[in-house]
């Protein structure tokens, strides 16, 4: 019964995020957000509900573990997922169609999780109202990076794709009204989706005997970046890479926002040295693996079009990604 509620709720959130990359494309078009903020603010935004649902449910359920490695195995699995697509459109060259405002965005990723990560190897914590001061210094870094983002935003030109599936009832139809009225129902399904996965999930992870740790980091991780798989697939179709790449840079912003929020839900007690000691492994290849994305943007970006070597970057993240499952599999 709960794989059968696990499943469920994993083909809802996909329904769901197809729903929330079309508005949000819309949105981003018929506005002055463009591309990237809309992938970066709303998408971003939207598609992560399911990643703060199940982190509070998991502090409800007195298992922080899950709560942390949730998060940053959701940003684990988003890397990973711009490198899967980066592959399979190889031809496309997504990474090629970035600008500097994207980079700025892995920038201000990694230095937010860097923030969080340094109270979890030093053995100190200073909170304020129950919420860290490193918690504290990441929200201030994540306004500060907005702000930097909607200043130095460029215009991305987006290659023309044949109608598909995903956009066969075509952006233009759709009236900004629409779209956001749209956007906010779908962000509603996400959420009760995002609800569900976590309930199911826990309780598979209690049937299974597996790990808090890996349940967190894989299972869980992989179930609510669902909606970023789907948003991105739809945003290639549209031939809107600049959404594709700053919803993932964009999530994976937001989600650590959500460390805040178990922070202070846990009500003092420090959530970062309360998680198993393999999720430092799992932070430091998030680092390593933003940082890899980052270099491939600046790399790509300078080589020649039909440079046999551009895929490079998206195939060590991948191979960094099954190692790290292997060692998580087998400490965690």
């Amino acid at each position: 019964m709960i794989y059968a509620g696990f499943i469920i709720s994993a083909f809802i959130t996909v329904w769901a995020a197809v729903k929330l990359s079309t508005y949000a494309d819309v949105i981003g078009e018929q506005t002055k957000l463009g591309g990237m903020l809309a992938g970066t603010l709303l998408l971003a935004g939207a598609t992560s509900l399911p990643e703060v649902t199940t982190s509070l449910t998991a502090v409800y359920l007195n298992n922080p573990d899950i709560a942390v490695s949730n998060v940053f195995g959701s940003n684990l699995f988003n890397i990973l997922i711009l490198a899967v697509f980066d592959l399979i459109y190889r031809k496309s060259h997504i990474f090629r169609s970035i600008d500097k405002s994207h980079q700025y965005a892995a920038w201000i990723g990694i230095t937010m999780t860097a923030v969080v990560f340094l109270p979890m190897i030093v053995p100190y914590h200073f909170s304020f109202f129950s919420v860290g001061i490193e918690m504290i210094l990441m929200v201030i870094i994540y306004l500060i990076g907005l702000w930097v983002l909607s200043r130095h935003q460029e215009p991305v030109q987006n290659e023309i794709i044949p109608p598909t599936v995903f956009n066969d009832h075509h952006k233009n139809a759709i009236s900004l009204k629409e779209a956001s009225y749209g956007f906010a129902a779908a962000s509603v399904f996400t959420l009760i989706a995002g609800s569900f996965l976590t309930i199911t999930g826990d309780a598979i992870a209690i049937a299974t005997g597996l790990g808090s740790s890996f349940m967190g980091t894989f299972l869980i991780a992989g179930a609510t970046s669902l909606p970023e798989v789907v948003a991105v697939l739809v945003a290639v179709q549209l031939g809107n890479h600049a959404l594709a790449v700053g919803n993932i840079l964009g999530s994976n912003m937001f989600n650590l926002l959500i460390l805040a929020l178990v922070d202070a839900a846990l009500r003092g007690e420090a959530v970062l040295q309360a998680v198993h000691p393999v999720t430092l492994i799992t932070i430091l290849t998030v680092l390593l693996l933003t940082s890899t994305a980052l270099f491939g943007m600046n790399w790509i970006k300078r080589a020649e079009q039909n440079s046999k070597w551009h895929t490079l970057p998206s195939s060590v993240i991948v191979i960094m990604y099954v190692i790290l499952s292997y060692l998580i599999f087998i400490y965690g």
